[in-house]
């Protein structure tokens, strides 16, 4: 009988255990997001005398943007994602699914840059949003996310002249 109720309490303590640990963060590996064929072109910030270029992948589409850099392992230093969306807005941006450390700009109807802000990698990525959510005080139409730190190693800010170029080859 002694061994059963050890048996018993031994099996008692695993269970509570197992619940008390928290649940494994996601991985890439282990995400399960869409991939889409992505129309791709170029946008360049001039600021300083000088044109920095990303190559981008544009989310033109509400799956396409919902979906955006989920699941990504790495991004080429000079790529990034372009979220287009059709009309201003303040919708906000959030990490759910996504492994690479971002920066952000939001452009404006013009091209202007409205805001840049750094986002960091959820706790767990695969959490439901909202964890942390990001948005510029003002209204954007565009918005560019990069690896985190891009704008401060390019010393691009809200001065930056933006154009998009569009139907260029995208980089193998």
């Amino acid at each position: 009988m002694r061994h059963q109720t050890v048996v018993v309490a031994v099996a008692l303590a695993a269970l509570v255990a197992a619940a008390a640990v928290p649940p494994r963060p996601a991985r890439a590996q282990d995400c399960p997001a869409p991939t889409f064929k992505y129309r791709h072109g170029i946008v360049s910030f001039t600021e300083h005398g000088a044109t920095v270029d990303v190559r981008v992948e544009v989310a033109d589409t509400e799956r396409m943007r919902e979906i955006g850099l989920m699941c990504r392992r790495s991004l080429d230093p000079d790529a990034g994602m372009l979220f287009v969306f059709e009309d201003l807005t303040r919708d906000p941006f959030w990490m759910k699914n996504t492994f690479i450390p971002l920066s952000i700009a939001f452009l404006g109807d013009r091209w202007q840059v409205v805001g840049i802000i750094d986002m960091r990698v959820a706790p767990n990525p695969a959490d439901p949003p909202p964890t942390d959510v990001w948005a510029p005080a003002k209204p954007y139409r565009y918005a560019l996310e990069v690896n985190q730190g891009f704008f401060k190693t390019h010393n691009l800010d809200a001065h930056a002249q933006v154009r998009l170029t569009s139907g260029e080859p995208a980089k193998p």
